[in-house]
This record gives structure tokens, sequence and C-alpha cells, in this order.
């Protein structure tokens, strides 16, 4: 299998549940690699870092250059993730950037915590009550997704009654991430993107007629302040992409992180009997199996990375997941290892884009997942989940499981990560509690 073979295998509906396989065949062409797709492909730690950080590199959004798409330049779904912060350069990024960071300062997020605890704790409340008989709950559906929409939702003032739409809409638009999209995919998104753009349009002129302390009004008054400050279309971009990214990465985080611990049931017990371990325990799952597993940059003028020649306007995919799983940088990197000294995973990014709610993820994670083994110390896997078919952002349909002990729901449990997808079932010593490192990769 030559280099271009292992990109088309990543993009291909297995390679994209289960991306792992792909990765290291890529690696073995060296830490990044030119393909014969129109694009360099980087699976080292240390070269996607770089490239994070260097401004010589911008963001990009568009589909492979051997991957065209009928309808992409007239698609709403990528008119409004191109104008967010999400996709913006400067100096278009730092002027939006510095707009939204406020509420995403760390007193802010430090002060949030008594609010994420009482709604992870009612929620599991909840959850413990609908399952006490030994019925199946999907964990993801009442867990995993309300506690961190219901966080963002907070934040930007949506109502409680309208959040339930969001999760669908959502799935719809971000299929216009992935790094090759179909026409029919693409129209999926875009039916999303209309869907979001439409009800925050609406909640902008609530908040226009009546104020409230929530991010949405902020923004409005900025953009009403001084159009220049915020144009209209990236007013509703940045919102759609606040709403959008306030949940989905945290929803696949906690997620993801709660298949591991099953599937290591030392570990699950260690933070079960200490949630202080928790900030260990986060990093390393964001790390084993990270909930975005790649982004891109563009080359704005020639470079050259561990020695390959990246000309310029050459698009480059870094393969977050892969980065994390770099024997150079992670000794053992299949192995689920919380004591890890040093663990900075790549899953948030780095450099100017660095992901503004990573420290919100970190904190709702870090209340989600001892509250949920120690509320629920029976959780168990009922049988194998199915991972989304997206490479970007990486998550689970679902997650049936069983509260109450059965015979089948326990032997699903400690299975060693059978299918695809799962992380490899070595696991590493269960560590003292420890501080980690700075994570914060800014």
């Amino acid at each position: 299998m030559d280099v271009a073979d292992a990109v088309r295998l990543l993009l291909s509906p297995a390679g994209r549940i289960d991306p792992y396989p792909a990765y290291e065949r890529l690696r073995a062409y060296g830490p990044v690699v030119d393909t014969d797709l129109g694009v360099h492909v980087a699976t080292g730690y240390a070269v996607i870092d770089e490239v994070l950080r260097d401004p010589g590199y911008g963001v990009s959004y568009e589909p492979l250059p051997a991957s065209p798409v009928d309808g992409w330049a007239t698609s709403p779904a990528v008119a409004t993730i191109s104008r967010s912060v999400l996709r913006s350069n400067p100096p278009d990024h730092g002027r939006m950037r510095h707009l939204v960071a406020g509420a995403f300062t760390p007193r802010r997020i430090a002060a949030l915590r008594d609010v994420v605890t009482a709604q992870a704790t009612g929620l599991v409340e909840a959850m413990a009550t609908r399952g006490r008989d030994g019925a199946v709950v999907d964990v993801l559906a009442e867990f995993a997704y309300p506690l961190p929409i219901g966080v963002i939702c907070a934040l930007l003032g949506v109502p409680a009654e309208d959040r339930a739409a969001f999760r669908e809409w959502t799935t719809d638009l971000t299929a216009a991430l992935e790094p090759e999209v179909t026409g029919a995919e693409l129209a999926v998104a875009d039916r999303g993107a209309v869907a979001l753009r439409d009800y925050v349009a609406a909640l902008v002129e609530t908040r226009r007629r009546a104020p409230a302390d929530d991010l949405t009004t902020a923004l409005v008054r900025a953009h009403d302040a001084d159009a220049g400050r915020l144009t209209g279309d990236e007013l509703l971009a940045n919102l759609v992409i606040l709403l959008v990214a306030g949940f989905e990465t945290t929803t696949n985080l906690i997620g993801n992180g709660l298949v591991v611990l099953l599937r290591h049931p030392a570990h699950a017990d260690a933070l079960r009997a200490d949630p202080g371990l928790a900030p260990a325990y986060v990093e390393e799952l964001l790390r084993i199996d990270s909930p975005v597993q790649m982004t891109s940059r563009t080359s704005i003028g020639g470079h050259t990375l561990a020695g390959v020649p990246v000309p310029a306007d050459r698009r480059v995919l870094l393969l977050l997941g892969a980065g994390n799983r770099d024997p150079e940088r992670f000794p053992g990197p299949d192995r689920f290892d919380p004591s890890r000294p040093q663990n900075q995973p790549l899953s948030f990014g780095g450099g100017a884009h660095y992901c503004l709610g990573a420290a919100l993820a970190r904190l709702e994670a870090r209340i989600a997942l001892p509250l949920l083994l120690r509320r629920l110390p029976d959780l168990a896997l009922a049988g194998t989940p199915r991972h989304r078919p997206r490479l970007t952002l990486r998550g689970y349909h679902a997650l049936p499981m069983t509260l109450t002990p059965t015979t089948s729901s326990a032997s699903a449990s400690l299975a060693p990560a059978p299918g695809p997808g799962a992380p490899a079932p070595t696991s590493g010593p269960v560590p003292r509690p420890v501080r980690p490192a700075a994570t914060d990769r800014r």
C-alpha cells in the first residue's frame, strides 16, 4: 500500500469509523508526507504542533483537491463555517476572537463549576431513576449531550425549551467539516446550517428587544455599536459555531472517555475512589481517543517540515489523533496510562486557533466522569457501541448502558475493547493523584 492508498483508506467508511490502523500506515512514511492527492499529511506530534503554532500557515476550508463537490461555493454550511472565528485568518480572526474570548476566561470558567456540578447531578439522578429496574439507558442522549448543551445554551441565553433540536441540526452541519464530502452529505450539512442560522437570527432579534446577561446580547451590542467590529453575517456565523462547538466536542469527550474507562475497570475503580485524579484522566482520555481527530492548514509561503518541502498554497492535513499516538512523543502510545508525565494532547489544537472552549470542556469532563462512576457503580455497556462514520469529530451514535448489574452487561463492560475504533486493551498503572502539566496551548 502506497501513501495515497493509505490516505484513501483513512477517508473510506471503514477508516472514518476506525482511523487508527490508517494512521499507522501513514506514520511508516514519516511524520509528514506528500501525497498524489494534492495535499501533505502530518502524523507526527512535533510536526503537527509546529504547524498549529506557525503563523506561516493559515486555516483552510475546502474539500481535498481530488474531491471537488458541486454546490460548495454556494453552500450555506460552508458560508456559515467560513465566516466564523473557526475558519478565519488574520486580521479577521483576532478581531472576532477578541469579542468572544471574554466569556471563556479562566475566572468565568471556574465560576461555572457549581453550575456544571448541579446540572450533572440532576441528569445522573434522573438517569438512575429511569434505569433502576434494569432498563437500558442511552447515556449519550440522557447525559453526555444535555450536560454541555445546557451549559453553552445558558452562556448564549438560549431558552431551555429550545435545546432539543440542536443535536440533529449540529450533526447535520458538521458533515461539512469532513475532509471529503459528497454532494448528498453537503446537502444534509446545508439543511442543518439553515436551521441553525434561522434560529440564531430569531434569537438575535429577541435580544435586541430584550437584552440579557448573556453572550448573545454582548455580540449583538458589539455589532450594533460598530458593524465594522462584527458584521451581520459574522454575528450569525459565530453564534452558530459557538453553539455547535460548545457541546459537540464535550459530548464526544464524555462518551468516548466513558467507554475507555469501562473497558479499563481498574482505572474506572481508581477514578471512582478518588475524583482528584480527574485532571490526569481527562488528559489521557483526550489523547487516546480524541473527540477531534483532524484539522488542516494551508502553507502561506514555502516551508520545510521534517525535511519535506511544502510549497506555497499547499494544504496540510493535521491528523491530531495520529499525533496523540506518536510513539516519539508518547511511549507505548496505545496504552491507556493517566500517569503519563507532561501529557499534552493535541486534541484542542494550538496556537492562535487554540480552542476557546477547551477549559470549559475539561471542566465538564472532570466533573461528569467521576460523578457517573460514583453514583452509578454498576454502569455497564449494553452491547458494543457504534461510532458515527465521521473522521473530524469522533464519537458514538449512542451509548446504550445498564445501570444495575446483569450478566450480559457486566461481560460487555469488561470486554477489552472489541470492535473497530476502540483503544488497545492494554492499560498502564493506576496513577496516584498528580497535578498535570499546564495544557493550554495558546
